[in-house]
């Protein structure tokens, strides 16, 4: 019998019940090992709050208030509906996928006729968690490393290779999928055109400290201020995906002439950045968002900012995948590969003298900082952690609207006051860490007030509480401990430094992450007072 909303429902509402991390994967191991591999891959994204595959650049469009007037309309209908069978899962997919692709003229309203219908066959406790997994709030403890946990016990691997091949796959869904089928997920290797997310950089805060963390010698690259791009090549056909994995090919046809120029492969898949240059300068990243969200100007854009392409390591090479090879393997291969335009300026060294004054080049030329990476360290694809270690000119965290309040005076009409969230590792949801109005234009108030209504899933006062989607980067003057938020901390004088839309909600600053940036910060402070 097909797996039925309801089936899958009742599942996460056991999940959400347990209280122990343990008791959770008991669970979920039970529900995944009596399903097919269909259905695995669709309950796996549904639970973690996925719609589509993860990369997918499908969307609902369809806002709160299309929703609630989707319900208001069936529950004022004068006419009783007929009993009908529960929605299977897959129903339930087919008619969001049919709603994410209606457009044109009345499209509004035949997404309100494929909503009503698929409401009218569920529970009221269904429609609540259809509509929690479709706004980002499932808030049922079943965090992404849950579902890996479950589905290693399922298949019998350990937990580092069940992450390994989500890694390598790039979507939850596509990996339960294949663990139900029996499929050995030790043998997923990186493919040539299906993009992996790429592996990040923590935060250090000293040169004494990036040398301390990589024993004494580590190698240093500028950090350029622009978008993170992961390209593929494989006989002339060039592909470019962005860190969200989406394909970004046709907005960047300059970085595909230079890489089909520069590049001395038959097949490649290379990470590097996208920087926007005016007279030998690096662009603002602000200028380069604009890329990305304004198509209709693509041309006269290109004509007045080139890009030039760095790139700053290799995965995959002629047949032969490399993630496992140590950075300076890596490296020689990248330059053997890369004629040296492309090549992101890098420099062994082995004193905090050479570091600094390596770091203080990158500035001069109008980059971020630079990236500091470990020689002998391999490639984790979606991985944050101390084998790279970033040092900037400011100390920024990336985080997640959560909600926003209606401004008064000139802000008057505009939602202003940003609600600031981490991603907390443990839970895989967001926990607020500070409020802000400050930091964008009353054009950018303007975009993102349409942006965030879009996004509402409640509204209570003054407060509109939104789906976690839009990421910025924040600058503060100082982390605090603070008991009016669940998370115990808070970021002084925090403003908005830029909008990230080349960042998702995963890519975020963690509250581990800011806990330990608080203890260095205090660290820091006893040791200047000494």
């Amino acid at each position: 019998m097909a797996l039925t909303f309801s089936d899958l429902v009742k599942v996460a509402k056991q999940v959400e019940e347990k209280r122990s991390r343990i008791e959770k994967v008991r669970v979920l191991t039970s529900f995944f090992q009596g399903l097919t591999p269909e259905e695995a891959a669709l309950a796996a994204r549904f639970l973690a709050g996925f719609v589509f595959p993860e990369g997918d650049e499908r969307e609902l469009g369809v806002g709160y208030a299309t929703i609630i007037n989707a319900i208001r309309q069936l529950r004022n209908s004068r006419i009783a509906p007929l009993m009908r069978e529960p929605p299977t899962l897959q129903e339930v997919y087919s008619t969001l996928d049919r709603i994410s692709k209606a457009s044109g003229e009345g499209a509004r309203e035949r997404k309100l006729i494929l909503l009503r219908g698929l409401f009218s066959r569920m529970s009221e406790e269904e429609v609540e968690y259809l509509l929690r997994m479709l706004f980002g709030e499932v808030r049922i403890g079943a965090n992404v490393g849950v579902i890996l946990e479950s589905l290693a016990k399922v298949g019998g691997y350990t937990g580092e290779e069940i992450r390994r091949g989500y890694m390598l796959l790039g979507d939850l869904g596509e990996l339960a999928r294949r663990v139900v089928a029996r499929e050995d997920i030790r043998s997923v290797s990186l493919e040539i055109f299906r993009p992996v997310k790429p592996m990040l950089a923590d935060m250090a805060y000293s040169p004494l400290e990036v040398l301390r963390e990589h024993s004494g010698y580590t190698s240093a690259e500028f950090k350029y201020d622009g978008v993170r791009v992961q390209v593929h090549v494989k006989n002339g056909r060039v592909e470019i995906f962005s860190r969200r994995m989406h394909r970004i090919t046709e907005f960047l046809p300059d970085v595909v002439d230079k890489v089909r120029e520069h590049v001395k492969a038959e097949s490649a898949v290379v990470d590097g950045e996208a920087v926007g240059v005016v007279a030998g300068r690096p662009v603002a990243f602000q200028e380069l968002a604009r890329r990305f969200r304004r198509k209709n100007e693509l041309r006269s854009f290109l004509r007045s900012v080139p890009f030039q392409v760095y790139f700053f390591d290799i995965l995959y090479l002629n047949g032969r995948m490399l993630i496992d090879e140590p950075y300076v393997t890596r490296r020689n291969l990248l330059e053997d590969a890369l004629e040296g335009e492309l090549l992101a300026r890098q420099k062994f060294v082995s004193s905090v003298e050479e570091l600094e004054a390596f770091y203080e080049e990158a500035v001069r030329e109008g980059h971020e900082g630079v990236v500091c990476k470990q020689p002998g360290s391999n490639y984790e694809p979606g991985v944050r952690g101390k084998k790279w270690l970033k040092l900037k000119k400011v100390d920024t965290v990336d985080c997640v609207i959560v909600a926003a309040e209606w401004g008064h005076g000139r802000r008057a009409g505009w939602l202003s006051d940003y609600y600031l969230a981490v991603r907390d590792e443990n839970t895989g949801g967001f926990v607020v860490v500070g409020k802000t109005f400050k930091g964008l234009t009353d054009a950018e108030f303007e975009e993102m007030t349409r942006k965030l209504l879009e996004l509402k899933t409640r509204e209570e006062g003054w407060v509109v509480h939104v789906k976690p989607q839009i990421v910025v980067e924040v600058d503060y003057s100082e982390i605090q401990r603070s008991p009016r938020y669940s998370s115990g901390l808070a970021l002084r004088f925090a403003r908005i430094r830029r909008i990230r839309p080349d960042k998702s909600p995963d890519d975020i600053t963690t509250l581990q992450e800011l806990w330990r940036r608080y203890h260095e910060q205090r660290k820091a402070r006893i040791i200047s007072d000494a």
